[in-house]
């Protein structure tokens, strides 16, 4: 039985790395956090949100994201994220999500997710991979 609730809060941190910037990812002389990272960094926060209401057997995937990102952060920085649930509808999950550095918001956003079996998830992978 799902123990999940609208409300639900979670968060996750990061220190900004070389692997993180934007000019790693292609976006050459953008020496700062790039927008992917931000996006993971959110979709990290809501998954904590309700890691601990899922059964075991079933995990979380995410189905859409759309955030803005309003500010750049550069390597070194500490970065959190956060999420709070909104929406619940039988699988699916909808989050506001947003992420900070020490001197304001970076990003906002909304993150759905979907509840899902893993070893059906799995197994639908499986059959991709020996076709």
């Amino acid at each position: 039985m799902l123990k999940v609730e609208v409300g639900l809060k979670g968060k996750q941190e990061m220190t900004v790395e070389r692997p993180d910037l934007a000019s790693t990812m292609g976006n050459i002389g953008a020496e700062v956090l790039s927008t992917h990272r931000v996006v993971l960094l959110m979709e990290m926060a809501a998954r904590n949100a309700i890691k601990d209401c899922l059964p075991e057997g079933k995990m979380t995937v995410g189905t859409f994201i759309r955030i803005q990102h309003l500010a750049a952060t550069p390597l070194g920085s500490k970065v959190r994220a956060e999420a709070t649930l909104k929406e619940f509808d039988g699988r699916k999950l909808v989050f506001d999500v947003a992420a900070f550095d020490k001197f304001e918001k970076i990003a906002e956003g909304e993150n759905e997710q979907l509840i899902v079996s893993i070893s059906n998830f799995l197994a639908r992978v499986h059959k991709k991979t020996v076709r």
